[in-house]
């Protein structure tokens, strides 16, 4: 047997499982029980049998305790069946298995670990399909035991073995990924020194043994370049640490927008390869990449305007969606990007931000250019004098509470909304509801939920129950299931918030792809809402106008789409061109906080039940 060939031992151990099938089949048996038994979820399954407990432990000692006599032909096949045999997903069975392969290595497997992952290394061709994936597992798995340690002269044994697996797979002697070649020249760390020794092994085909490693090494890299596989190729540069190629190789990657490749490559060869990156970044407009290299790379000072033209960028698109807090906190207190952040203020009519930021910060020269700002804003966005002439009125007590409840009980259709302080940390939870905005034909309520909640709980939910539960007035909202959610979390303590009857959402009606609200208001209306109050303080006291006509308009924005929806049902009515809109079908009769209606609560088609809902024939 000690006479053997490498490749004759495996012709011998595949002879001998095939004549030996009984012992196969035991093994395996033992393999796949130990894998259903161990779960390969990770989970060890309960047995209330002791009995059967113990006899598990002892078969899966006997699977994985002695290794010492288990060839890698065997183990590998072993594994393959443990994997079809698995029934969970493929990339749990993968971890557990690759656990089940790191503790394995602590079982003597001969004639050392390194050396026995390097043989399966050798052999894993034989079972095809299953061999990039087991190469990816028992790798990983090796990095993981190698970290513990094992004896030189088991690494040392390992590394000639895997020296000699990458020169044939460079050969074309074995096909292999060529991610998996990476990843084993950093598991078994192998060197210059460790290739040129197996170049000089007279059993490699094809292989010169006068030629330096070194040039055969450069030779496979520069056929990788011309493939295009660049991550591959910087990845080997890196770990043979080759620097000849040049600027040429990086604008090559640039071009061909494998950034990755193109980072890891100026990283490695230096800042100035780095500053030459940055510049092309620049130049093509990433300045995403040129400012995650320039702060990796603490290289500030060196590119001060591609910096801040990032930061700007990031700026905006925060005030963009209306996150000023966070927008703020990225300037990290910075002068020249506060100002510009005042400026955003300034565009998106934000004038009591401006005022903030001014004031916190001592920023001068502001103050008379904001009245241009604001004009040109108006002939932008909405106004509220437009929608409603009765004006805003703000209800925190019980005498307005009880005023604003009778009117609401007297109209047909509301505008409902509502507006909470945004959470910006990961993870907590959100803030309670501040404040909620009904809208009528005429007027816009604002209900100071928190101030009516802490004074009057009993009256609120009396009289926001009449509203909401009532069948004989239709509530229209925009994307509701949030406002509904977020009310119960708010005020499970209240039945008001616990279901709702008669909610038409226009969001379900239209199905806007961009924009939200303010988009449909534009498509219907012919102008837009300016959102940037959108995730201002809406806890603090007393709130601006502005916040508050911005809480109006969400409301009462809803009436005016909800007219023209109207108007367009009626066939009389359509002018050319239009189509008829249907509404009536997304009517839900009852919704229950943040559940899904239930079977039967939204209309058909063909229209609301009128026997229950006999109302809207006059809507």
């Amino acid at each position: 047997m000690q006479n053997l060939s490498f490749k004759e031992m495996i012709q011998f151990c595949i002879f001998l499982l095939m004549n030996n099938m009984i012992l196969y089949q035991e093994a395996l048996a033992q393999w796949i029980f130990s894998a259903s038994t161990m779960g390969l979820d990770g989970r060890v399954a309960e047995l209330q049998n002791k009995d059967r407990t113990h006899q598990t432990r002892a078969i899966c000692l006997h699977a994985f305790s002695d290794l010492s006599h288990v060839s890698p032909v065997v183990f590998l096949y072993l594994l393959k069946e443990c994997y079809a045999s698995g029934t969970c997903k493929a990339t749990k069975k993968f971890r557990a298995l690759q656990h089940q392969v790191h503790q394995v290595l602590y079982n003597s497997p001969q004639p050392g670990p390194a050396v026995f992952i390097a043989h399966c290394l050798h052999v894993l061709p034989i079972l095809e399909a299953y061999s990039e994936g087991f190469s990816h597992l028992i790798i990983s798995a090796l990095r993981r035991f190698l970290k513990a340690g094992t004896s030189s002269e088991d690494l040392l044994e390992a590394k000639s073995l895997a020296a000699r697996l990458f020169i044939s797979t460079i050969d074309g002697s074995i096909i292999r990924d060529e991610k998996i070649l990476v990843k084993m020249l950093e598991a078994f760390d192998i060197s210059l020194e460790n290739i040129e020794n197996a170049m000089c092994n007279a059993d490699l085909n094809n292989i010169s043994g006068s030629e330096p490693a070194r040039t055969f090494i450069e030779r496979f890299i520069f056929k990788l370049i011309e493939s295009e596989s660049y991550m591959t190729a910087v990845s080997l540069l890196e770990h043979f640490s080759i620097r000849q190629s040049g600027e040429s190789f990086l604008l090559k990657m640039m071009q061909n927008k494998d950034y990755r490749a193109a980072d890891k490559w100026a990283t490695f060869m230096g800042k100035p390869m780095l500053h030459v990156l940055i510049q092309e970044y620049s130049e093509k407009k990433l300045l995403k990449h040129a400012y995650e290299i320039i702060k990796k790379n603490n290289l500030k000072q060196e590119f001060p305007e591609i910096y801040h033209k990032f930061k700007e960028s990031s700026l905006k698109k925060l005030a963009e969606k209306g996150c000023w807090d966070i927008a703020e906190a990225k300037t990290n207190g910075d002068k020249q990007l506060l100002e510009y952040l005042v400026y955003l203020s300034m565009e998106a009519g934000y004038s009591e931000k401006v005022d903030e930021l001014c004031d916190r910060y001592s920023l001068k020269g502001f103050v008379n250019v904001k009245e241009p700002e604001m004009s040109l804003l108006h002939s932008r966005y909405l106004q509220l004098n437009e929608l409603i002439f009765g004006g805003i009125i703000w209800v925190d007590e019980i005498n307005g509470l009880r005023d604003a409840t009778c009117h609401m009980e007297e109209c047909k259709v509301l505008g409902v909304d509502c507006e909470w302080k945004p959470n910006y940390e990961k993870g907590s939870k959100p803030n309670k509801v501040s404040i909620m905005q009904i809208a009528s034909e005429k007027v816009v309520f604002i209900f100071d939920l928190i101030k009516l909640f802490e004074d009057v709980p009993d009256i609120l939910d009396n009289c926001l129950t009449r509203i909401l539960h009532s069948p004989s007035i239709l509530k229209l909202g925009y994307n509701f299931q949030c406002d509904v959610k977020q009310l119960a979390h708010s005020y499970g303590e209240l039945t008001c918030f616990t279901h709702y009857e008669m909610l038409l959402d226009l969001q379900n009606v239209f199905r806007e792809p961009r924009g939200g609200l303010s988009g449909l208001a534009k498509k219907i209306l012919g102008s837009g809402l300016n959102k940037t109050r959108r995730n201002s303080n809406w806890e603090q006291r007393p709130l601006s106008r502005n916040q508050l006509e911005y809480a109006a308009l969400d409301a009462a924005v809803l009436i005016h789409i909800f007219c023209h929806v109207r108007s367009y049902s009626k066939p009389d009515a359509i002018p050319e061109g239009n189509h008829k809109i249907e509404w009536k079908s997304y009517i839900v009769s009852r919704l229950d906080d943040s559940k899904k209606p239930k079977k039967g609560t939204k209309s058909k088609k063909s229209g609301v039940r009128t026997e229950a809902h006999s109302h809207l024939v006059d809507l």
